[in-house]
């Protein structure tokens, strides 16, 4: 019994310090957003009560009974004056559930919720879900757009890792209790990356979606499509237009996929996405950004070249290394939370204004795509900043 004293207190103690620390801005940062020293949800800001038995009569010596790996990839929501995420929460036998994860200011004291998600399933059930992205809809209700996997019925019995990856789709009005509707369908055998627009578009409810011949290669898929469904109970979209396609010796030469659910700004609609490029360590999976028209949202209007956020330092290092991605942001105000996981790990958040990210998107100058190309813009920036550095120095 002494053992379990001491050892309940060592962990409430680690576990409250944890969950109560205060978040430190990284500075000067690159002036477009304000990354922060600490990530804002970890495997360790689950509740101990999650993953441990805390009856000593059963568990002397508080052994971690049921371990979480990893908090990461989050929807995110602003809701009854909090800012929330629904965080996708891998236990140690890497099945992911959905949990809810909550702060009074975005950036630090984020505390989960006493019960994980339970969301109801279809009649083919869930062997995993991940990667919920959440649209306050128009039509009043708040949806949760993620993907389901399930083993491919077409594999053999003895292929034990062959996928089907399809799009989920689930509504609340509390983040508490879900209402489960029909997997979304479209022309394509699978589908990641879904996200539903906030408004109807022409009367009906439009879905970004990613294309792809196969659980993990997209083949034939192109980039992030477009389409109209007439229903959000059975929603299907029978045509996918490409409005972002994947383009070769980019930040998104092997894949792209929608991120964030747009954010209605008074250039257009905001899209902060990733992309995926192959490198000697693997892919690399990176956010950018791009502003599509206010009425037609499936045509880009600004295009800036390269990358939004990159992983950096600590960020690298992780069950799957050299990646960020995001599936969430809160626009409170003027003031936008864009949350990010790293290296399939962990989550952060990175701070910003719809004025400074409109300003990046529209000024930014989009990838020229050759190298040539690329150092006569450099060229050119540089000559005029050569000028005025010669202006200020002879003031």
């Amino acid at each position: 019994m002494d053992t379990f004293k001491t050892r309940y207190k060592k962990l409430t103690d680690a576990h409250n310090e944890l969950i109560t620390k205060k978040n430190t801005a990284l500075e000067p940062g690159n002036g477009i957003y304000t990354k922060y020293i600490n990530p804002v949800v970890t495997a360790d800001h689950t509740p101990l009560y999650w993953r441990y038995d805390l009856n000593p009569a059963t568990n002397p010596f508080l052994m971690e009974r049921q371990g979480i790996n990893a908090a990461l990839n989050c929807g995110a929501i602003y809701l009854n004056g909090k800012y929330c995420l629904v965080v996708r929460t891998e236990g140690a036998d890497r099945k992911s559930f959905f949990a809810v994860s909550e702060s009074e200011n975005g950036v630090d004291n984020f505390k989960f919720r006493d019960y994980p998600i339970t969301m109801p399933e279809t009649d083919r059930p869930d062997t995993n879900v991940y990667d919920m992205r959440l649209t306050q809809h128009e039509d009043g209700w708040i949806y949760g757009v993620f993907c389901t996997e399930r083993k491919d019925p077409a594999a053999a019995e003895s292929n034990t890792s062959s996928a089907e990856a399809q799009c989920g789709i689930a509504r609340t009005k509390d983040l508490t209790t879900w209402e489960r509707l029909a997997d979304l369908k479209t022309p394509s055998p699978q589908q990641r990356n879904c996200v539903l627009h906030p408004e109807f578009i022409e009367g009906k409810y439009a879905f970004y979606t990613r294309p792809q011949d196969g659980f993990i290669d997209c083949g034939s898929g192109g980039g992030i499509g477009f389409g109209l469904s007439e229903s959000i109970e059975n929603a299907e979209v029978t045509e996918e237009k490409i409005i972002d396609e994947k383009i070769y010796h980019t930040i998104k030469e092997v894949k792209n996929g929608a991120g964030c659910v747009p954010i209605k700004t008074p250039e257009g609609w905001l899209h902060i996405v990733h992309g995926v490029r192959g490198c000697a360590s693997g892919l690399r999976y990176v956010i950018y950004a791009f502003i599509t028209d206010p009425e037609k949202p499936w045509l880009p209007l600004h295009t800036p070249g390269g990358a939004l956020i990159v992983p950096e330092g600590e960020e690298r290092v992780g069950d799957v290394s050299n990646v960020v991605f995001t599936n969430g942001a809160i626009v409170n105000g003027e003031d936008v939370h864009i949350y990010y996981a790293s290296s399939d790990t962990r989550c952060h958040v990175a701070t910003s204004t719809i004025a400074k990210l409109v300003d990046y998107c529209k000024n930014t100058p989009s990838d020229p795509l050759y190298s040539a190309e690329c150092v006569k813009l450099r060229n050119k920036l540089i000559r005029q900043n050569l000028k005025y550095l010669s202006e200020i120095n002879d003031r």
